[in-house]
């Protein structure tokens, strides 16, 4: 599920953290993770999905080795 990931560009630096519940995610996400009831998407400030990540703490730091500052969505 962790892979390395190029993020597109984005506009400013502000991403947006948010959880995931697998049941709202296509078939072949969920098959990769089996063993999660949620992923964590990064998202751009237009709402676009950037990422999904395993956990929380993984995808604020993959925002941040992207010169990105992380916001929480709840």
């Amino acid at each position: 599920m962790n892979m390395k990931h190029d993020f597109p560009p984005v506009h400013g630096n502000t991403v947006y953290i948010r959880r995931v519940a697998m049941d709202s995610l296509p078939h072949e996400v969920r098959a990769q993770a089996p063993e999660l009831d949620a992923l964590y998407a990064v998202h751009d400030v237009d709402g676009e999905r950037l990422a999904l990540v395993a956990d929380r703490k993984l995808a604020f730091v993959l925002a941040r080795q992207n010169e990105l500052e992380p916001v929480s969505v709840h």
